[in-house]
């Protein structure tokens, strides 16, 4: 059977990944990230912890697969840490776990599965990869990104950068699985993570703590909180202190509930409004990357307006909208049927046909529905 290199985080859905295709007769190595600080300290821990590569290690052990660890700090420190920073201080909404997917996870599988003489490369993501179905003739050869089956964990959004040489060397296990069924096996396993807890945090940031990391950076960079019309409601701490669609933290009393509706780095103001004020229909979406051509899955006589659905954030439901192509293709407009609440420059938006990922690109531009009067 082929060689398939796991990558191995130390949690339980990695390393019952690995069980399965060993279960399935592949040839099985396991291999972990040191991503940052290797020990866990005051701010940095999880998935790139010294003790998360011995879980997987252990795991490994427990399974009789060889185990190793690549460490690739330098390329995480500048590809995904520091535009993380970068980010946050524009006034963004950063998505850290795509970026380690575009430029550290899966190249650097597939980097190691080259020098080691293996197929296939495999992670615990909850999706799927496969083949074209028959309405989609014209793309024969391509693979298809799919949701995974458990739509409480489909992990499909962080995934839409992989680039189709990618797919075809892929293996995702627990595509079919539910979270629920693979934690049971796990501890029917007896795998050393059975019981280890779910990860919430970004994993080179304890307790979300992005504000303690980035004010040693920006000191003192307090700023007005503003109203639609330009008012003055308080003062702010830092406009990476906020996201679009907040509303505790911002110190103001008011007989309405209040949310940060725009974030404006270069006059270093945040704007609060309503909830309905919060609610996005456009936005301009950059840095596309599509799975699937898809001029292919459409009719091109709709000039260049295609109909999908579309997420901004990961746990949301795809919601359908109007994706409207630029000349250049550089560029889409999305416009939702109906507003969505709190979608924000910095996030991605992915594009579905049903379960199918077509692509998707990072939010550069917001239409608020009504406009500021500052």
């Amino acid at each position: 059977m082929p060689k398939v290199i796991v990558g191995m985080s130390g949690g339980v859905d990695s390393s019952t990944a690995a069980y399965l295709l060993k279960e399935q007769g592949y040839d099985i190595e396991g291999l972990s990230f040191i991503l940052w600080e290797t020990r866990q300290s005051k701010n940095f821990t999880a998935c790139c912890s010294l003790q998360a590569i011995e879980e997987a290690a252990k795991t490994a052990a427990h399974l009789g697969i060889p185990h190793s660890a690549v460490d690739v700090r330098d390329d995480f420190l500048e590809k995904v840490i520091e535009p993380f920073i970068d980010s946050y201080t524009k006034g963004m909404t950063p998505n850290p776990c795509i970026l380690c997917n575009k430029y550290i996870k899966f190249p650097y599988l597939i980097k190691e599965a080259e020098k080691r003489g293996a197929e296939f490369i495999a992670t615990g993501h909850y999706a799927r990869v496969e083949q074209e179905g028959p309405e989609h003739q014209s793309i024969r050869g391509s693979k298809f990104l799919k949701k995974g089956i458990d739509s409480k964990k489909d992990q499909s959004y962080f995934l839409y950068v992989l680039k189709q040489e990618e797919l075809k060397r892929i293996l995702f296990p627990l595509g079919n699985y539910k979270k629920e069924d693979v934690r049971k096996l796990a501890n029917e396993l007896k795998l050393p993570a059975a019981q280890r807890p779910e990860s919430q945090e970004i994993c080179f940031i304890e307790g979300r703590n992005y504000f303690g990391l980035i004010d040693k950076i920006n000191p003192d960079s307090s700023g007005p909180i503003m109203d639609m019309g330009g008012k003055i409601l308080g003062k702010h701490k830092g406009i990476y202190h906020y996201t679009i669609g907040q509303r505790k933290g911002l110190g103001i009393s008011s007989k309405e509930p209040l949310y940060v509706v725009k974030i404006d780095a270069e006059k270093n103001i945040v704007y609060a409004g309503s909830q309905e004020h919060a609610k996005i229909k456009e936005f301009e979406v950059s840095g596309l990357n599509w799975l699937i051509p898809i001029h292919p899955v459409r009719d091109e006589s709709l000039n260049g307006v295609h109909r999908f659905t579309v997420k901004v954030r990961s746990m949301m439901k795809p919601e359908p909208a109007a994706i409207h192509l630029s000349e250049n293709s550089d560029t889409v407009k999305v416009i939702f049927d109906e507003p969505q609440w709190a979608t924000a420059p910095g996030q991605s938006a992915v594009f579905y046909d049903e379960d199918i990922v077509i692509g998707g690109g990072v939010i550069e531009k917001v239409e608020l529905q009504e406009a500021i009067n500052a």
